[in-house]
């Protein structure tokens, strides 16, 4: 979820970026309302589209997460933290996101609510297909929908000029556009681009029915009305406001401009490229499902945390009996899984006769480890993991402990390549001391090289997240 959040700012903010340095001067005014429109909804639904073409044409790599190789005199809890909390509620990303959408819809509620009070409080008048409201006390005159909101206060010459500009409003339901922003803004609250998106909107929209309106006036005329005001108006972001002291100075700067010529509308050919970028982009990325794995790392941020908690409790106690069996790690790998959301679905659990918890992605044959080959899928799998967990333990110098200067449990996150020739390539490693990091990027370098791993026909890199678990006993 977090990495199609991140795309679609990401999308949104390419997209600006064109409209304001090539298209927000020209005087395509309803083009660029579509642009607007059409991106803002392109940047939710790319992130969802993968291409398969493009996705085989260009190699791909797979990220699996391998269970936690224990070095030390003792076995812990994965890694298992307190969860921060606020009157009671965990602080998951998910509920802080929840709690913004829902102060987000009481505003937009309020809004509306001020708006049909207003509405109430004057005197509405039936004219062609749209409402006159006329407000008492006022000289504000704005549009919702239907509605064209004029202050008594301003004179009846005044108020026939104004409702020839808010018709345009209301014949081109430009409300409905400020509406599908306060929409996104509600799902969105925290992206600026949405905010930003939704005033470029209202601007354009002023344009294009300044423009409508100085075809049955001069445009000296129109000047005149737009400066002759000390306006009010209701600040209200999905309203048409005819009185808008910061937009004066633009509408009257794109009044006298004129029509940009219709070569120049080549500009919008560069939608294609971008689109096409992103396409690619998104049909060639993988959204890792593996959990992270370091010292802050919290598994019991999901609605089972008490259960996941308890279970780290029972490896625990096992623990304090002597070194864990690989019976009992399994049987501990299994409860972890079943506690998951998504239960035995979950990516990471594999076949009914197969409930031991190791963790693969979708792929459809991982890279095989000396000695495995000839063996089944989940054999090769189980395979992979023990000899990769065998070498690691065997490899690891334990000695390095007399050089630390601290104690306990110290987990060493690594992350490696195993390219399209079988080779390890990209080791990184992240742990709480350098000395940790060199000694787990060592280990991992002397792993004999691979056969490589297959998707739909091809050899492809596969990534692995190597979680280690070093117990320095004092």
């Amino acid at each position: 979820m977090i990495h199609y959040i991140l795309q679609t700012i990401v999308f949104q903010l390419l997209f600006f970026v064109v409209y304001d340095l090539f298209l927000k001067k020209e005087t395509f005014f309803n083009i660029n309302r579509f642009y607007l429109l059409i991106t803002s909804v392109l940047s939710l639904l790319l992130p969802l589209v993968q291409i398969a073409a493009i996705r085989n044409s260009i190699p791909q790599e797979f990220m699996i997460e391998l269970p936690d190789v224990i070095i030390g005199t003792a076995t812990s809890e994965t890694g298992t933290t307190l969860v921060g909390s606020f009157l009671g509620v965990e602080l998951t990303w998910q509920n802080l996101w929840l709690l913004g959408g829902i102060l987000s819809l009481s505003v937009f509620s309020l809004k509306l609510f001020k708006l049909f009070k207003l509405k109430r409080t004057g005197s509405v008048t039936r004219f062609h297909k749209f409402n006159i409201v006329k407000l008492p006390g006022t000289s504000a005159a704005f549009t919702f929908f239907r509605n064209i909101f004029l202050g008594e206060d301003l004179s009846e010459v005044q108020q026939k000029r104004i409702i020839i500009h808010e018709k345009v409003h209301v014949t081109q339901k430009h409300s409905w556009d400020l509406l599908f922003y306060e929409i996104l803004k509600i799902f969105f609250w925290f992206n600026p681009l949405v905010y930003i998106f939704q005033k470029r909107m209202a601007v354009l929209q002023e344009y294009i029915a300044d423009r409508h309106a100085t075809t049955q006036r001069t445009h000296r005329e129109y000047y005149q009305e737009l400066l002759s005001q000390v306006f009010q108006t209701q600040k209200i972001s999905f309203i048409n406001t005819f009185f808008n002291r910061s937009l004066i100075k633009n509408r009257i700067v794109m009044l006298q401009k004129s029509k940009s010529k219709k070569i120049v509308q080549l500009k919008y050919l560069l939608l294609i490229p971008v689109v096409a970028a992103m396409l690619i982009y998104t049909s060639c990325a993988q959204e890792s499902n593996a959990p992270e794995y370091d010292n802050s790392t919290d598994l019991t941020t999901n609605t089972e945390g008490e259960i996941l908690h308890k279970i780290s409790e029972l490896k625990e106690a096992i623990a304090e009996n002597g070194t864990m069996t690989k019976e009992q790690e399994q049987i501990l790998q299994k409860l972890l899984v079943l506690n998951q959301e998504d239960g035995v679905d979950n990516l990471h659990f594999g076949d009914e006769n197969n409930k031991s918890g190791v963790p693969f992605g979708r792929i459809d044959k991982i890279p095989t480890f000396p000695g495995c080959e000839g063996m089944k899928d989940e054999d090769a799998k189980k395979c992979f993991v023990q000899k990769v967990s065998a070498h690691v333990s065997s490899q690891f110098n334990t000695e390095i402990a007399k050089d630390l200067d601290f104690f306990g449990k110290q987990y060493i996150k690594v992350q490696f390549k195993i390219d399209y020739t079988g080779s390890i390539v990209d080791i990184k490693a992240k742990a709480p001391h350098p000395d940790l990091e060199k000694e787990a990027i060592r280990v991992v370098s002397t792993l004999p090289k691979m056969t490589p791993g297959e998707h739909k026909g091809k050899k492809v890199a596969v990534k692995y997240s190597l979680p280690i678990l070093f117990i320095i006993d004092e």
